[in-house]
């Protein structure tokens, strides 16, 4: 539950996918590419491409549908399943952030540069906590693997496209995770 880069200053109204898109074609934002054996974890909003794992679209994908309708039955409800839950780390990451630092939440009507540095400062606050004090209550609150946060609006269409080299290569590596995952 740490932040492993932060590039602040886009509107809250910004979409996700464009985000990720501009902070990764600017020279100046040193984002950190996966190296080509690794990938991050992704919603439906982003292209399945090389480096980015998205879920299989059109298959269970919410914690609460398993919670609700029974464990996985099939390869890709398995893998989706799996993804979720790594994701949802991600989200209870930003549940703790907001609820130690409700500034962000209801932001003041500072300068924009001043705002910026206030996210900035307080991931970094965040970091420096969950590394110096494990047992921390908002970490504590946060903990539980099946805590889910209401993000399905966050379900979207693809909004970018790829190589589809690239997006074969990870169709191609979800079925062998998917795979694995059933064998086990």
């Amino acid at each position: 539950m740490i932040f492993t880069f932060i590039w602040a200053g886009w509107e809250g109204v910004a979409h996700d996918s464009k985000v990720l898109t501009e902070t990764m074609r600017n020279p100046l934002s040193n984002f950190p590419f996966p190296a080509p054996d690794e990938y991050y974890l992704c919603d439906a909003a982003y292209t399945h491409t090389r480096g980015f794992m998205s879920p299989y679209r059109n298959v269970r994908y919410w914690l609460a549908d398993f919670q609700r309708g029974g464990r996985a039955r099939t390869n890709e409800e398995l893998f989706n399943q799996a993804h979720a839950k790594l994701r949802n780390v991600i989200e209870r990451t930003f549940g703790v952030l907001k609820a130690r630092f409700p500034i962000l939440d209801k932001m003041a009507p500072y300068s924009f540069q001043t705002q910026r540095n206030i996210v900035i400062a307080c991931a970094a606050l965040h970091n420096f906590i969950r590394k110096r004090y494990r047992t921390d209550s908002f970490f504590e609150q946060y903990e539980v693997d099946n805590m889910t946060q209401n993000n399905q609006q966050r379900w979207t269409t693809m909004m970018e496209s790829s190589r589809p080299a690239d997006q074969t290569f990870m169709i191609n590596l979800r079925e062998q995770i998917a795979n694995q995952l059933s064998n086990m």
